[in-house]
């Protein structure tokens, strides 16, 4: 499963729209290595003002990698996420989150190539 859903929220995807700020904060509870990773990455970019920042270390258990997939993956999480923190994210790998400046176009269209993702492979990351 992906998050953890209480039942309040539940009732409430039933009965029509949730915002984001209740998504978010499901995310938040329910993927708690993901959301520190992404958030972490976020501040960093906003101290250095860097048009991105991204992470290359690789999570540490099996039940985290599961986080950032499940949460990178699903176009709802990955997108609210996005509105939260004002950002574009991008994924690599098992692990290889990167934060951008919404206005680093060039920066995140390089990211996300074919050259970089093969560049971005080795060994070690072959079963991740």
């Amino acid at each position: 499963m992906s998050l953890t859903v209480p039942n309040e929220l539940l009732d409430q995807a039933k009965a029509g729209e949730v915002d984001d700020a209740t998504f978010v904060a499901c995310v938040r509870d329910s993927l708690p290595y993901a959301w520190t990773l992404i958030s972490d990455l976020v501040g960093e970019r906003e101290r250095t003002g860097a048009e991105f920042t991204d992470n290359t270390v690789p999570p540490p258990d099996e039940a985290a990698r599961g986080q950032l997939l499940r949460c990178l993956a699903s176009d709802s999480m990955r997108g609210a996420l996005e509105r939260h923190f004002g950002v574009k994210l991008a994924f690599q790998n098992c692990h290889r989150v990167a934060v951008f400046d919404p206005a680093a176009v060039k920066a995140h269209a390089e990211f996300i190539t074919a050259r970089s993702q093969i560049l971005n492979q080795s060994p070690e990351l072959v079963d991740c």
